[in-house]
């Protein structure tokens, strides 16, 4: 069991974090990435910025790239954090995604290797060779029940949504329980506002594609600051009542646009809820040294590589660069 980490146990972290925060990719930098008249310009910035050169200037090659990285992020920090769950909360997304990559991949008999991704706890060549053997001892409790159960499920009704839904509410119960456990009030409270995140994410989803509560039900994760029941019982109006004067109120306000009769694009309420998310973790700025330093970093760099993904993509694309700027998030700088 670890032990309870103080603030001062962050000391020399937190000074190591603060100078890399410097080679994070600032508004101005992206901006030079949009505006670079050759998408290798463009690239340059990156390794500016410590990012290593892409095999090729292609998606796969752009996608690699941003993979290599993420894996140098979480191997730096991995290996220095005085507590290790802090970095694994940011890293738990990527074991739950391979497990419904190898999850859905055999259902349908086919090789679903090439669609892993680097980052999480597990390696994911291992991990596929570990489910090929049907054995995961390897990995946590929690996860080996979540995959075993969402593969019988699978099996047993052939729908995959309810397999994706078994394992997100478990990847939920394992980011509340690693933040509950490390006792830091800015993780438990990271924690919390992402579980408000998803399920809000969840409501609109459902309710667009014509689902009745039943299925809602199922979706919906405890462990936020709004009770599941609130959510069941909320009905456009109520569900911006149910989110009133939390964060994200603005958030749920877009939702009810998403969901009524007209049907707005998504796009405004998936921004807001990801700037609802940076707005708590820019809280981190204002602490000298702490958890709160690493993960307002971890944060920030997950956002980076989101970022440098639309940029890329959408020169690939061959996108307008002002449509590219309107599908940013917020920066963490």
């Amino acid at each position: 069991m670890l032990s309870h980490k103080k603030d001062t146990d962050y000391l020399a972290l937190s000074a190591w974090t603060r100078a890399k925060e410097n080679e994070l990719l600032t508004r101005e930098r992206l901006d030079r990435m949009i505006e670079a008249k050759e998408l290798g310009e463009a690239v340059k910035v990156l390794t500016q910025c410590g990012y290593s050169e892409p095999e090729s200037l292609t998606q796969a090659g752009l996608e690699a790239m941003l993979a290599q990285e993420r894996q140098r992020t979480f191997q730096e920090l991995g290996g220095s954090v005085p507590d290790p769950r802090v970095v694994q909360i940011f890293q738990l997304k990527y074991d739950y995604h391979n497990a419904k990559t190898l999850i859905k991949g055999r259902a349908m008999g086919e090789d679903a290797d090439r669609l892993l991704m680097a980052g999480g706890r597990y390696d994911p060549a291992q991990l596929a060779e570990n489910f090929a053997r049907e054995t995961l001892g390897e990995t946590t409790p929690a996860f080996a029940a979540a995959v075993l159960q969402a593969k019988q499920l699978l099996a047993d009704t052939g729908d995959p949504q309810l397999c994706d839904l078994t394992l997100d509410r478990a990847c939920y119960a394992e980011l509340a329980q690693l933040a509950q456990e490390t006792e830091s009030q800015f993780l438990i409270g990271y924690a919390a506002l992402m579980t408000d995140v998803a399920n809000l994410r969840a409501a609109v989803r459902i309710a667009r594609m014509g689902r009745e509560n039943d299925f809602l039900a199922q979706a919906l994760m405890p462990g936020g600051t709004i009770e599941v029941q609130t959510l069941l019982n909320a009905k456009g109006a109520g569900l911006i009542e149910a989110y009133r004067g939390t964060a994200l109120e603005g958030a749920a306000e877009l939702a009810e646009k998403a969901m009524g009769p007209e049907r707005s694009p998504l796009t405004a309420f998936e921004k807001a809820c990801d700037d609802t998310l940076t707005a708590y973790l820019e809280g981190a700025k204002s602490v000298p040294f702490g958890v709160e330093v690493v993960v307002g970093y971890l944060y920030a760099k997950e956002s980076e590589l989101t970022a440098v993904r639309t940029v890329l993509s959408g020169r690939l694309a061959g996108l307008d660069g002002e449509l590219i700027r309107s599908r940013l998030r917020s920066t963490y700088l």
